[in-house]
């Protein structure tokens, strides 16, 4: 049974990659050619580097499938995905539409890939973890929301970002803030009932 979950959790980290690699080059394509500025463009966005981040992370369990260090990285960009698709179906969607969030490269990367991430890790790589160690989770959150604080609301305004995620409608970005870092809390413990079932 245990090499049928490690044949499986390689099958499933593989096809993560290998998804994400392909859509990641096609960041870096427009009208047919190469484009570093959309490519930079992309990496501004949680989405595409949570994905990345979870790309990276599957690829390591494929290579050191009983380390630790490989276990604890898949939670972290699990985590970082599983935020992704929560922020996507709880807020996003009532904002710009479900069905603009979820067609083209956005269905794998708003919901099929944190859903492979969710469904391996839990499934067929879970062994255990304490409560304490669960909170690796908010890892990506806490490293990108200052980068998009920044960004968005400090920066001068000539080089700033659009709110592209809504977080700072009628200034309340401070909300928006707090809201994240409790959710991806949340999802940390809901990971640490997961793994340790």
């Amino acid at each position: 049974m245990e090499n049928v979950d490690s044949i499986i959790s390689f099958v499933i980290n593989l096809i993560i990659f290998v998804l994400t690699l392909i859509l990641t080059i096609r960041f870096f394509r427009e009208d047919g050619k190469w484009s570093p500025s959309r490519g930079k463009k992309a990496f501004r966005y949680f989405t595409t580097l949570s994905n990345v981040l979870c790309a990276l992370t599957s690829l390591c369990m494929c290579f050191y499938p009983n380390a630790m260090c490989a276990y604890y990285l898949k939670i972290i960009g699990t985590a970082g995905v599983t935020v992704t698709m929560l922020t996507v179906f709880l807020f996003l969607g009532r904002i710009y539409g479900y069905a603009v969030l979820l067609k083209g490269s956005d269905l794998f990367m708003h919901l099929i890939t944190p859903l492979l991430a969710l469904i391996s890790l839990c499934a067929f790589e879970k062994r255990g973890i304490s409560f304490v160690a669960s909170f690796i989770g908010m890892i990506p959150v806490a490293l990108y929301a200052p980068l998009y604080l920044y960004n968005v609301v400090l920066a001068p305004k000539e080089k700033r970002w659009e709110d592209f995620y809504a977080f700072n409608r009628d200034g309340k970005w401070w909300i928006s803030y707090l809201m994240m870092l409790v959710g991806t809390a949340v999802v940390c413990v809901g990971f640490y009932f997961l793994l340790n079932l």
